[in-house]
């Protein structure tokens, strides 16, 4: 999040990284908002929000009122308020930057609004259509699934979730750093989105193995997929067998997890391949963890890393070593187990593309953990179009089947951020709405 002070990371992975602002900081920092006309910030809001309005209705004592419009656009705004890029998204766009200073904490406004509202309890605070008749499956409980549903009741049709897991929110409850989700916030979001009514969640059905997608589309009167990314890539190089060797999205998942006190160990030497945001959690909470040495590690510069700059000094700051220009040629081991990753130093070509020299460097630790992206299952799409490596969509997210729809990570829309999946899951909700009443 953004604010005053420096770039800290925190030193427990309870604690939290951006503490929500008081009432009377909120106050402050709205009145800094020049409630601009046109505003870019709400250009930038991948979910359209209108920012300066609920700016303006905290600086005038109306947290509750800031909070619906935050949630009427977005509702999982208490997720986004504390996990998307708002400094490369709506605070990149402040007005404030060209004059040289500070923008609005626009992140940490959104989380003070939404939390407030949530704390109030009592009934849902969007109202549900009278009922269409029509029902409709969502395969998924993460951010695309859970906004699509929330949408789908909104227009009062009848919704159905099938989730793999044992619990809603996706990467939200699975893939996130614990120290930017903290106090079981995802739990509390899924149960406050899930709260509208009309929605029946069922637990432990994946797509291609408890449920079928002929079956759902038999079924339903239509379908929604929010099935995200479901496997993760793997090096391809020598080595990945070894002991000490271990996905990042699964390490994340086993710290989010683990009851407190029952945190898996770590080494004392780690190397963290990738540069995104997965890496950069992994990387930090290593060293939460106790390791000694963190090292991360990306085969391009730091500019084209996908985790932003706010990210890399985060990182930076928890005592994160951070290479550039390698490449992970073979990972070594001793006695079935890793000892070190050797890197082969990279460059762009005459033609920009990145290519190996002919040297080579070995980096010594007793941990791997790699984050090189994540990607579709596609065995489990019963043939569905593909494009890129992702489900095929229209611009209503029609998929290339009658009936079935896509949305999140599992499609290109645009940036795999949560902001992006709410937004895909609320228009494809709108979308579905069209296709039921033709």
């Amino acid at each position: 999040m953004s604010g005053p002070g420096a770039v800290t990371a925190p030193r427990t992975l309870d604690e939290d990284l951006a503490p929500q602002l008081t009432p009377r900081q909120s106050v402050a920092e709205s009145t800094r908002c020049l409630y601009c006309y046109d505003a870019p910030c709400v250009r930038a809001c991948p979910t359209g929000i209108d920012i300066p309005g609920f700016i303006r209705r905290i600086a005038n004592g109306q947290p509750h009122g800031a909070a619906m419009t935050i949630l009427g656009q977005n509702i999982m705004g208490g997720t986004c308020a504390r996990v998307c890029p708002t400094e490369v998204l709506c605070e990149q766009a402040c007005v404030l930057n060209g004059a040289e200073q500070r923008p609005v904490s626009i992140g940490r406004l959104q989380r003070f609004a939404t939390d407030a509202l949530m704390r109030e309890g009592g009934p849902h605070p969007f109202a549900r259509a009278p009922s269409s008749g029509k029902r409709v499956a969502v395969v998924g409980a993460g951010p695309a699934g859970l906004a699509c549903a929330h949408r789908l009741a909104m227009l009062g049709h009848e919704v159905e979730i099938y989730e793999a897991k044992d619990k809603a929110g996706g990467l939200n409850e699975y893939g996130i750093a614990a120290y930017k989700m903290v106090q079981d916030f995802a739990r509390r979001e899924a149960k406050f989105i899930l709260a509208i009514g009309g929605i029946k969640l069922h637990y432990g059905k994946a797509l291609g193995r408890q449920v079928k997608l002929d079956e759902l589309a038999a079924k339903f009167d239509a379908v929604f997929l929010g099935v995200g990314l479901g496997d993760t890539r793997d090096l391809d190089i020598a080595g990945e067998e070894l002991r000490g060797v271990a996905d990042a999205v699964a390490f994340i998942e086993k710290l989010r997890q683990a009851k407190k006190g029952g945190f898996p160990r770590v080494g004392k030497r780690v190397v963290v391949i990738g540069g995104g945001n997965t890496a950069i959690d992994a990387a930090i909470q290593s060293r939460i963890l106790g390791a000694a040495e963190v090292t991360m590690v990306y085969r391009r510069g730091p500019e084209q890393m996908s985790a932003t700059g706010y990210e890399q000094q985060l990182a930076k700051s928890a005592g994160v070593v951070v290479h550039t220009w390698l490449a992970p040629r073979k990972i070594k081991g001793s006695g079935g187990k890793v000892a070190a990753v050797e890197f082969a130093r990279t460059r762009l070509d005459g033609k920009g593309k990145l290519a190996e020299t002919k040297e080579t460097i070995s980096i010594p630790c007793d941990m791997v953990l790699k984050a090189v992206g994540q990607t579709l299952v596609e065995k489990t799409l019963a043939g569905l179009a593909l494009k890129g490596g992702k489900i095929a969509v229209d611009k209503d997210y029609r998929t290339s089947r009658k009936g079935v729809f896509a949305g999140g990570d599992c499609t290109k829309t645009g940036e795999d951020l949560t902001v992006q999946a709410v937004q895909d899951g609320k228009l494809a909700a709108h979308a579905i709405d069209r296709y039921l009443r033709a």
